[in-house]
């Protein structure tokens, strides 16, 4: 059976998708659809196979269309999906699901009435590093995660609608959700705006969790260098995540410390070995994450297994996000958060 799917967006990120869709094996490319007629026009001269269109309604009363995939500025997230579900498509949502916990809250809920699939676009889960590193991490080479730590800075893209955290947050959450279920108790934001949108275009980040593991990030859209650096401590072995090397993006080392008390009369003191092992990168999957996570969704709809990144995972990323804005907006206030683990509730 071939999943048939039509592509709501076609401005950054929808041209990538329809790309991906229209040769991923199982599937068609039925429709693609935006409201600006010159991208409808292009997107009828790249993908000559599909229906272009402006019109959004011709995929939800398309009754053979299964998936609709979504790929617009945020904003219209939330009635394009919930439209979707309630014409009885399953749905791929670019990421963060939705503007708001309630509205993600929602659409979750109108999935599972409609009995249909809600996957949110966290690609990077898909890249041959991150299923190493979750490899890692769930073979216990690395041992207890002690923190993780992560920075992501460039020299744009400025968001109309949305601050930086909004736009770049959702990759590191979502690694690190993927690769850490603990959940946290509390989330520390502080940023700044440089422009007159008033959108903070830099923000760090802190979350502490109950075990006193701890994550820490960096996104700016005003630095002069990209950086997609992340460095996960365990109490076996370190890795670090260097998404801009071409070779070796994953380096797991053996290294770390070892607290040694010598003596009663000592007690006090803190005597630390330092462990120093050799390093090593392992070999990874180089192939495309969009291609690998449009052949997961498709043969999830086929098959009906929920998606590494459903609408539940999703709905974990925007509490944290939502945390985090409680506390940018409270000048850097700690947010304590309840329910932002895997089937938690509200925050």
């Amino acid at each position: 059976m071939s999943i048939r799917t039509g592509i709501v967006g076609f401005g950054y990120w929808g041209p990538n998708l329809a790309r991906n869709f229209s040769v991923a094996k199982g599937g068609e490319l039925r429709y693609i659809c935006d409201r600006d007629p010159a991208r409808v026009e292009e997107a009828a001269r790249l993908f000559s196979g599909a229906k272009a269109t402006t019109d959004f309604g011709e995929l939800l009363r398309d009754d053979a269309l299964d998936l609709i995939v979504v790929a617009t500025p945020v904003s219209a997230h939330y009635p394009l999906v919930k439209l979707a579900l309630e014409a009885g498509k399953d749905v791929l949502v670019e990421k963060p699901l939705a503007l708001t916990v309630a509205e993600a809250e929602e659409l979750v809920d109108l999935a599972k009435a409609c009995d249909r699939l809600l996957a949110v676009d966290h690609t990077f889960l898909y890249t041959g590093a991150v299923r190493k590193i979750k490899e890692l991490v769930s073979d216990g080479e690395l041992g207890e995660l002690l923190y993780f730590d992560s920075v992501r800075v460039n020299l744009g893209l400025f968001q109309h609608d949305i601050n930086v955290l909004w736009d770049l947050a959702p990759h590191d959450l979502s690694i690190l959700c993927h690769l850490h279920d603990e959940q946290p108790q509390s989330v520390i934001a502080m940023g700044a705006s440089h422009t007159s949108s008033g959108f903070e275009n830099q923000v760090y980040m802190h979350l502490e969790y109950p075990s006193g593991f701890v994550a820490h990030f960096h996104w700016n859209w005003l630095a002069p260098v990209k950086l997609r650096l992340t460095s996960i401590c365990g109490k076996r072995k370190m890795v670090v995540y260097d998404d801009m090397e071409r070779g070796e993006k994953v380096k797991v080392y053996d290294k770390g410390i070892t607290e040694n008390a010598r003596g009663v009369e000592t007690m006090k003191k803190i005597f630390v070995d330092y462990r120093t092992g050799e390093m090593r990168a392992p070999k990874l999957d180089h192939g495309e994450a969009l291609a690998e996570e449009a052949s997961d969704i498709l043969e999830c709809v086929k098959t009906r297994r929920q998606p590494t990144s459903d609408g539940e995972f999703g709905l974990r990323i925007m509490r944290l996000l939502d945390g985090a804005q409680k506390s940018l907006e409270g000048g850097g206030k700690r947010v304590e958060l309840r329910g932002v683990g895997p089937g938690g509730g509200g925050s």
